[in-house]
């Protein structure tokens, strides 16, 4: 899976399943993005869950620039954590990982995907938008500093609405 790069001149992103290998370079980006951010060892345990989990890192030349990662429970989705190297924001990074997540979520059957975000991070809010997520509830206390907005997507696999099956 490659993107961004290409028409842009910038040498392609490859996005690739994490491996044990990149959770230093991880831990480094979560650190840097996140007031308060997981663990190395967090990481560790959410690879070792490949059940639920699916992991993911964007390499630019080699070197881990952003990841993301879901987890798949019967037919919903959740995005667990999405975060770019602040030196390569803007570059189209999180959405091809965005798109990698979606992607991942429709082939393991999910139906409709969920994930929770600051009121505040105007981009991320706005890269949520561009992929079809709304907010559809608000999480009380959900950061230590605010609440979080729900944002969710409905019907990600194509088929038939889900409140028509019920």
């Amino acid at each position: 899976m490659e993107s961004a790069g290409g028409k842009t001149g910038r040498p392609p992103v490859a996005i690739e399943p994490m491996r044990e290998s990149d959770l230093d370079a991880v831990a480094a980006i979560e650190a840097a993005s996140f007031e308060r951010p997981w663990s190395r060892q967090s990481f560790e345990a959410e690879l070792a869950n490949s059940q639920l989990a699916s992991y993911y890192v964007a390499r630019l030349e080699g070197r881990v620039v952003g990841y993301g990662g879901i987890w798949v429970v019967i037919d919903d989705a959740h995005v667990t954590t999405l975060a770019v190297d602040k030196d390569y924001r803007r570059m189209g990074i999180a959405g091809l990982l965005m798109e990698t997540l979606l992607a991942q979520a429709r082939r393991r059957g999910a139906r409709r995907i969920f994930l929770e975000v600051r009121p505040s991070n105007r981009p991320a809010r706005a890269l949520y938008r561009k992929y079809g997520f709304s907010v559809c509830g608000v999480r009380k206390r959900y950061y230590q500093d605010e609440d979080g907005l729900v944002m969710c997507k409905e019907n990600i696999s194509g088929k038939g609405a889900i409140t028509d099956e019920i």
